[in-house]
């Protein structure tokens, strides 16, 4: 199971006010009305979302997730916060976000990726782009905007904001918020930065704190990061077993001496299953593979499974949001 912060279902909700029955919708998630704000205590991803439909069933959600994610704030956040406002660079906090954001959700992973114009915070998140995943998806762009002017000296506003589903009824909210263009029915979900804006040093930036604060958090993640065995033991015969094609799962679990049905149940434990994780192995492989630029693309989408280059391009820009090409370009620059 999938779980997010219970941080954005309380501020979703205060941020809904009277015109929802507040307690209602945080019982629905596991929340109590005098439940601290807690931005480590977790709720399932899938309540979440359900709570933002039955929100969207009873008010007007255009511009909600724009002003649930500009209400939050850095202090909230805990240590992560606090690595935040430490970090000497804007571009500095943001690469804390990209290391540490396991640490307040399961769904959602980070990445900073230059790009022509400057620098992409892109919001990777899998899964259906129901109602309630595009409304927390917006309210995360949001925060991740808001939290970045509470560390900068001078007014911020990004180059571009994308967003990968298609427009509410009026983004006005969003572009007058935002302060730049938002294109909605983009590839991506992703906030473009300049890079002089990035390279901004913060207000409260403190190398000394920051280095004990990452430990910190370096602690902590290592916590919520320790992969089971079967699923370590899982990804690594499914990588092996890549290059003759793409796996079966009854013949990956003969490999661990399971049956299909016992290895079903051990990954669904996990919350995983088989085509998941199978996907994510491909794509980390990949991505792996693409720093060696002595292989050829063809000779990657082999090793990652496929018969042919352009099924592996096609999965590669689905999984990412750019061309192998393309991301070998841009990781080579970093």
């Amino acid at each position: 199971m999938e779980y997010v912060t219970s941080l954005f279902a309380q501020k979703v909700v205060a941020t809904a006010g009277d015109e929802v029955d507040s307690a209602a919708m945080l019982a629905s998630v596991g929340i109590a009305p005098d439940d601290p704000w807690d931005a480590g205590q977790m709720v399932p991803a899938e309540r979440y979302y359900d709570m933002l439909e039955k929100i969207a069933d009873q008010i007007d959600v255009t511009d909600l997730p724009v002003r649930t994610g500009a209400s939050m704030r850095l202090d909230e956040y805990g240590a992560l916060g606090l690595a935040f406002k430490a970090a000497t660079t804007l571009g500095a906090s943001y690469a804390r976000v990209e290391r540490y954001a396991r640490l307040w959700t399961s769904v959602v992973e980070y990445e900073l990726r230059p790009t022509t114009g400057g620098t992409l915070l892109i919001l990777h998140r899998a899964g259906e782009r129901r109602l309630g995943m595009r409304l927390s998806n917006e309210a995360t762009l949001v925060s991740a905007v808001s939290i970045a002017r509470q560390v900068c000296p001078m007014p911020l506003a990004p180059v571009e904001v994308l967003v990968r589903h298609p427009a509410p009824r009026s983004t006005a909210a969003h572009e007058e918020w935002f302060g730049c263009p938002v294109r909605f029915g983009a590839e991506l979900d992703a906030i473009l930065y300049a890079e002089a804006t990035l390279a901004r040093p913060n207000i409260l930036g403190d190398e000394g704190i920051s280095k004990y604060l990452t430990s910190h958090l370096d602690a902590e993640l290592s916590k919520v990061t320790r992969e089971p065995v079967i699923v370590t033991q899982a990804r690594a015969a499914i990588a092996q077993a890549l290059s003759e094609g793409a796996p079966k799962m009854a013949e990956i679990a003969r490999g661990l001496g399971l049956s299909a049905r016992s290895f079903h149940r051990r990954l669904s434990e996990h919350g995983l299953n088989f085509q998941t994780l199978t996907e994510q192995t491909r794509r980390d492989l990949a991505k792996g593979l693409l720093q060696d630029e002595g292989r050829s693309l063809a000779e990657i989408a082999f090793l990652t499974g496929f018969s042919e280059q352009s099924a592996f391009t096609r999965a590669f820009k689905r999984w990412v949001g750019a061309t192998p090409a393309t991301y070998r370009k841009d990781t080579a620059h970093r």
